[in-house]
């Protein structure tokens, strides 16, 4: 795993490297990933909208900021992502504005189908759902803790109208997009910090 793990960061980009790179492909007529399709584009230049407007609104809530700001030591966080997803998009900018708030943590964000074997280490259900954190020790990179690919209440949701309707289809994605926007990415901050205080991550 350690090593699997070493691979991935030495070829991660940063929050500002990603959204660069997810934007260059999108004016190629491209989304990223191994897949190609003309769904996938319009996907990506949807989220590209999503990103532009989180970036600017989301904000890190004040119990957050403090545990953040009082992290004991240094950390990374790996994120697993790609362009065409619309989870990631609403919630890359959440876990970015958390990184940017601690001295102690270091973002960096990996293309899903780049890298099948960190995938593999962290499947939801048997599924390579994304986006997925995974919170490492800086210095050891050894695993303190994973989170994704939604917040509780959101996967609940797409898991409900599944078991009832067999598919998960236009409608409930537009019910999802309306939950994001109406959380304003606190549920994400406190399961993140509730995981990292289950960790001993945080004091």
């Amino acid at each position: 795993m350690k090593k699997i793990i070493e691979n991935a960061l030495l070829n991660s980009y940063t929050y500002v490297e990603y959204r660069e790179l997810v934007s260059q492909l999108i004016s190629e007529g491209k989304s990223t990933g191994h897949t190609q399709s003309e769904d996938l584009l319009k996907y990506s230049e949807l989220n590209e909208t999503r990103l532009k407007r989180l970036d600017k609104t989301i904000v890190v809530n004040d119990e957050s900021l403090f545990r953040l700001e009082n992290l004991d030591k240094k950390y990374t966080w790996l994120v697993l992502s790609e362009g065409w997803c619309g989870d990631a998009a609403q919630l890359l900018p959440i876990i970015n504005k958390m990184a940017e708030s601690s001295k102690n943590i270091d973002l960096n964000i990996v293309l899903r189908d780049d890298n099948e074997e960190l995938m593999n280490l962290f499947l939801t259900n048997g599924g390579k759902a994304i986006p997925k954190l995974i919170v490492l020790d800086a210095e050891t990179h050894d695993v303190i803790a994973d989170w994704g690919p939604r917040p509780e209440p959101a996967r609940k949701l797409i898991a409900d109208y599944k078991a009832a309707n067999g598919v998960v289809d236009e409608p409930v994605k537009i019910e999802l997009q309306k939950w994001y926007l109406n959380d304003k990415g606190n549920t994400t901050q406190n399961e993140i910090i509730s995981l990292l205080k289950k960790e001993k991550a945080l004091v």
